[in-house]
């Protein structure tokens, strides 16, 4: 099979398109033949970067195989696998953390990380409702109730405009920043109200926000202790360690600070489905790549322009 192979941390120009065996399947695994692939921001983080590398893959294998997000059909099943036929169209995200191998023709998948996808979803948008979705369900699940003021920055990207849309049906008030040319976007996706953050300093203008979503980490995180209640919470995707300053300012203001990393889960991928297939949950593809020009969806994604997701397809 082809695969994208990335011996060592670096640039774009690391990851080489070879042919290797195709993976065999453990007893709890399924072989997929993959259709689509999701790249997100933590692909590209990762691939330049040692430590993260080991951090998020958790192993030192060379060469290794990056991605997570996939869609495909199923080809194999293993003698403890139930759930899952051959021929089952199904999409979930792989192994995360840990060594996920999407970037392939064919991956090797715990069925417990897959969900059979939604009557007549396309590969592309299924790819694409994984790993960024996976978290805004997980970070927003037990903390947002109906009524509730919601802030989530960075509500064009992937993550965000998946959270709105959870949020939103969770019946809670949901804010979001994004620039101006995204405004639009933003407001399809079901936020109340939208800041443009580079005209509008937010903490100028919210107040008594119950639940932050924080996408960006630095500034806008240290700022959105300011405009949350006490009894609140900002959870951050980008920021795994709150330095002594901000945790004191948030003590004092009687904020919860906490940090989540998605996690593989089948049963989050069947609430995404269920989602999908009642209309409550929407992906936005922006932009596809074949697989021959995955160096350039990594590329697009390093811009930091994407609207929703960029995916790429086999």
């Amino acid at each position: 099979m082809k695969a994208y192979l990335l011996s060592e941390a670096g640039g774009v120009e690391n990851l080489e398109l070879r042919t290797i065996e195709t993976p065999a399947i453990k007893a709890d695994e399924v072989l997929v033949q993959t259709k689509a692939i999701s790249i997100n921001p933590v692909d590209v983080k990762v691939r330049p970067s040692d430590e993260a590398l080991a951090m998020i893959l958790q192993t030192e294998e060379r060469p290794l195989i990056l991605g997570w997000d996939i869609s495909g059909v199923v080809l194999k099943v293993g003698e403890e696998v139930t759930d899952f036929a051959v021929g089952d169209k199904v999409f979930g995200m792989v192994n995360f953390p840990g060594h996920g191998k999407a970037y392939a023709e064919f991956v090797a998948s715990p069925a417990d990380h897959l969900a059979k996808m939604p009557e007549g979803m396309n590969f592309e948008d299924a790819a694409a409702t994984t790993l960024a979705a996976l978290t805004a369900l997980q970070v927003l699940s037990g903390e947002v109730t109906a009524g509730d003021r919601v802030l989530i920055h960075a509500g064009s990207g992937g993550v965000g405009h998946f959270a709105i849309q959870i949020a939103k049906n969770m019946g809670a008030y949901v804010i979001t920043t994004s620039s101006a040319k995204n405004r639009d976007f933003c407001i399809a996706q079901g936020a109340d109200e939208h800041i443009d953050y580079r005209e509008v300093k937010f903490e100028e203008v919210l107040s008594h926000i119950d639940f932050v979503l924080d996408g960006m980490g630095g500034d806008t995180l240290a700022t959105s202790v300011k405009v949350v209640k006490p009894g609140g919470k900002i959870v951050s995707l980008p920021t795994h360690a709150f330095d002594e300053d901000l945790q004191a300012k948030a003590d004092a203001g009687g904020v919860t600070l906490a940090s989540v990393m998605v996690q593989s889960n089948g049963e989050d991928m069947k609430k995404l489905r269920a989602m999908l297939e009642a209309q409550t949950l929407k992906p936005h593809v922006s932009i596809t790549f074949p697989f021959e020009q995955l160096q350039e969806a990594h590329l697009q994604i390093e811009s930091g322009r994407t609207i929703g997701k960029a995916v790429v397809t086999l």
